[in-house]
């Protein structure tokens, strides 16, 4: 018998797993959304796996950014995203983000787990089902169809 602990329950109760980059133009963050994402943490609809920031500086250097060093003034309360870091995310995903902006710009980088999906996904899994494709429409594109349709409703 393995004196190693069985983590394979575990991951097969894991939900889908996403990302997002989100950028600060001008490295101007109020912090608006964060007590929306605590929201979604508490009630069990996510579980943030991994939060950092990124800045790129106005000379091209990208740099990992402390959570107490994305703002100065002293309103945000970031220390309940503290420790939000399982390892995942490293210097290679820093890097990219950091890819993404333009000098002078702040990002969030979140990796998170959908908890809402996990029961879900578990049973797929256990049907032995696959993911085969996935992806995400963006609003905008969205948008511009509904907008379409619109048009094609007034015209007819």
């Amino acid at each position: 018998m393995s004196s190693e602990p069985d983590t394979r329950g575990e991951l097969d109760d894991l939900g889908p797993i996403d990302y997002l980059v989100i950028a600060f133009p001008g490295s101007h963050f109020t912090g608006e959304g964060l007590p929306l994402l605590v929201d979604l943490v508490d009630r069990g609809i996510i579980r943030i796996l991994d939060l950092t920031f990124v800045r790129k500086d106005t000379d091209g250097t990208v740099v990992g950014a402390e959570l107490a060093d994305v703002t100065g003034d002293g309103r945000l309360d970031l220390t309940v995203f503290e420790g939000a870091s399982s390892g995942v995310l490293g210097e290679s995903d820093v890097a990219e983000a950091g890819a993404l902006l333009e000098p002078g710009d702040s990002a969030a980088v979140l990796l998170y787990e959908n908890r809402w999906a996990a029961p879900l996904v578990s049973a797929l899994r256990r049907e032995d089902a696959r993911l085969v494709a996935g992806g995400r429409v963006p609003v905008q594109d969205l948008l511009t169809v509904l907008d379409s349709l619109d048009r094609l409703d007034a015209a007819s």
